[in-house]
């Protein structure tokens, strides 16, 4: 990707002056060239698909698709990707519903292509949706070439409220979900102060314990709670604070090791 946002900081800094500046530099990105052949070529040519194998077998509207559900690193994986998309969500036993990334029930379910009324594809307003997405996603990703940390918080910002929302979702399923998909496990676990090898326990340990750490720290247990903005913005805030923490604090320790090598006596 060609374009470059304007991060002014880092950490807790860089999200506070990113906010304030992101939806003019969204503007941008949205109105760059390779962006705007993407989009153009998608809204012009996705009502003329209406099955799964038409998408597939075009690179230029898969990369779309796929980019406005965060997927683009599957753009290879056009078998993988054909499957989800003709078994959809409708049985319980599809290939999207087995997966612990729920980013791949949503890309399924949007496009629809086992419904019997047919796919979705049809739809200008679908067109505008998946267009709309993507242009956010890829903001995230140009973010991400910089600064992964305030790219994890911008995904979350926006996810967080639309699986808070879900309402075909239950509240274990929903932190389910968030302990699948590798950004917002990312998060949380930051944000609670969980070490890495937390993830090695069984599922409904970790659920208790997201849970339990959860509402000590931010005063809620649920998912749904970071619909409301003031608790998502706690939840990012405490993220980028311990993430700097832990950066500082391996920095800190690095230098020391250099030190004491550069300290050392040599031998003859």
């Amino acid at each position: 990707m060609n374009y470059q946002p304007i991060l002014p900081g880092t950490g807790l800094v860089g999200w506070k002056l990113l906010n304030r500046t992101m939806e003019t530099q969204q503007a941008a990105l949205n109105q760059s060239a390779e962006i705007t052949r993407d989009t153009a070529y998608f809204e012009a040519n996705i009502a003329s698909v209406e099955t799964a194998e038409q998408l597939v077998d075009d690179p230029r509207l898969l990369r779309v698709a796929l980019g406005a559900y965060g997927l683009q690193d599957d753009l290879d994986n056009r078998y993988f990707i054909r499957k989800i998309l003709e078994e959809g969500t409708r049985e319980t036993d599809a290939l999207a519903n087995k997966m612990a990334d729920d980013r791949y029930t949503q890309f399924a379910a949007a496009f629809g292509f086992d419904q019997f009324s047919g796919a979705n594809t049809y739809s200008p307003a679908f067109a505008r949706e998946v267009v709309d997405r993507f242009n956010r996603a890829s903001f995230e990703q140009a973010v991400g070439i910089q600064d992964e940390a305030l790219r994890i918080a911008l995904y979350a910002d926006r996810a967080l409220p639309e699986l808070a929302t879900d309402n075909s979702a239950t509240e274990d399923s929903r932190w389910f979900t968030v302990m699948g998909v590798p950004a917002l496990r990312q998060m949380f676990q930051t944000a609670l102060h969980l070490p890495d090898s937390f993830s090695q326990l069984d599922l409904d340990r970790q659920l208790d314990v997201f849970r339990e750490k959860s509402h000590t720290r931010f005063g809620v247990s649920e998912v749904a709670d970071f619909a409301d903005p003031e608790v998502r913005e706690r939840l990012v805030e405490q993220y980028l604070l311990q993430r700097q923490l832990k950066e500082s604090t391996a920095y800190s320790g690095m230098s020391v090791a250099l030190t004491l090598l550069q300290n050392s006596p040599r031998q003859a």
